[in-house]
């Protein structure tokens, strides 16, 4: 009986860990996509229409490629969840201006992404990741 419960118990960390992993490389990836937009003159020109300055679109840019780099590798995933979480909080309410949950100019997808990267930065990085290999990073800076 015991046995059984340790087995339990081990088979529910490794899918824990495995979910961990897998929800850090399908944000990861979904952000470094999603930045490569942002490197174009189209995204300047946007931003300038909504009154926000067009050099922000190379700092929005690299803020979700190096954040989903440092989601996918499993380090700073706290604070890059946490930075990508405030840029999706703008699409949301400045961008978009939470219009409508979906359509056009829905908040459905930025909303699931901000969800996400909550849910990241509650759990952190998990067993498999760059910051438990190396352990000595502080549990607040995972």
């Amino acid at each position: 009986m015991i046995q059984n419960r340790m087995d339990a118990n081990l088979r529910t960390h490794k899918f824990h860990d495995l979910s961990q992993f897998g929800l850090r490389i399908v944000v990861g990836v979904f952000f470094i996509v999603h930045s490569q937009m942002k490197f174009g003159s189209g995204f300047g020109g946007f931003l300038q229409s909504i009154g926000l300055p067009s050099e922000m679109a190379i700092l929005i840019g690299l803020l979700e490629s190096v954040g989903g780099v440092l989601l996918i590798v499993g380090v700073l995933s706290r604070i890059a969840s946490a930075v990508i979480a405030i840029d999706m909080l703008g699409a949301i309410i400045y961008v978009k201006k939470a219009q409508s949950f979906s359509g056009k100019n829905g908040i459905e997808l930025e909303l699931l992404a901000f969800i996400i990267l909550l849910t990241i930065m509650v759990l952190g990085p998990g067993r498999i990741s760059l910051s438990h290999i190396i352990k000595k990073i502080p549990r607040i800076l995972q």
